[in-house]
């Protein structure tokens, strides 16, 4: 049985770091292209299936998210050695050290509630109010719309919105490289989240260089392109053409992201080291 450690090192960073990190997780993706398509509509359409379930599928929906990121963990270490990733490697978080990594699902659906639960000290609770009447499926949906305008426009909603989003920092930044100190360090779960959180705060400036990065691919060019496009075609075929070229753009940016799970913690927390090449068998 290995070893449990007490304590985990890793490497500081400065920002620039970010870009070798998405850099190369591109490089990966665009070696096996197919290879990451398939297991990510896969993913996506095991987390859409857990949250058709009812009563218990939207809490699946987030607790079993850290047992599937061992897949593309798994995936991405195994394409570093010189293999393919391989659908099957989506269900590797089952077959090893799920009750480690599904405490990291408890921890974020706890933390995300707390987080969402401290906007209440600056809006009051306009915003709890909103969702819980937005979530009884009985209001009707224009006035629901229109209910929506006026949360989100008001100024208090907006600031404790923002307060949230730093309530949940703290959460999103330990469960940042948990399960991947999980899988391959075989890190308890207090020991993952300690060391991740230490890790993502020693290294901030590649974090918040990351994400601004994921912004911009994410929201930014996307609603850019739909600008340009609204410009020279009419509106219906602008959406149009938007939506048939988001999908093939969203499957590019969110692998890499995946993939950047795994090359960022390699780095992080393997700086320097170098993998053994898969050994094949001969037919």
């Amino acid at each position: 049985m290995a070893s449990i450690p007490r304590d985990i090192v890793f490497t500081r960073y400065d920002g620039h770091r970010a870009i070798d990190w998405l850099r190369q997780s591109y490089a990966m993706f665009a070696h096996e292209r197919l290879a990451w398509v398939i297991l990510l509509f896969a993913y996506y359409f095991a987390l859409f299936v857990i949250g058709t379930i009812p009563y218990l599928g939207a809490l699946l929906f987030v607790i079993l998210r850290p047992v599937f990121s061992v897949g593309f963990l798994a995936a991405t270490w195994t394409q570093e050695r010189g293999g393919t990733p391989a659908l099957t490697q989506l269900f590797q978080g089952f077959r090893s050290n799920l009750w480690r990594l599904v405490p990291l699902g408890i921890v974020f659906v706890i933390g995300t509630q707390i987080a969402v639960a401290s906007t209440a000290l600056i809006d009051g609770g306009k915003l709890l109010a909103f969702i819980s009447e937005s979530g009884t499926g009985t209001v009707d949906q224009e006035a629901l719309y229109q209910h929506w305008q006026e949360t989100m426009g008001d100024g208090r909603v907006q600031a404790g919105m923002l307060f949230g989003i730093v309530c949940a920092l703290p959460t999103a930044l330990a469960l940042w490289w948990a399960p991947a100190l999980v899988v391959f360090q075989n890190a308890t779960v207090m020991l993952s989240l300690g060391v991740s959180l230490r890790a993502t705060l020693a290294n901030w400036r590649a974090i918040l260089r990351y994400l601004l990065v994921v912004f911009l691919f994410v929201s930014v060019l996307p609603a850019f392109g739909f600008m340009v496009l609204a410009l020279v075609l009419a509106p219906t075929v602008a959406v149009t053409i938007l939506l048939l070229a988001l999908l093939p753009y969203y499957a590019v940016v969110l692998a890499t992201m995946h993939i950047c799970d795994y090359v960022s913690y390699r780095d992080v927390f393997h700086a320097g080291e170098t993998l053994a090449p898969l050994t094949r068998s001969r037919a």
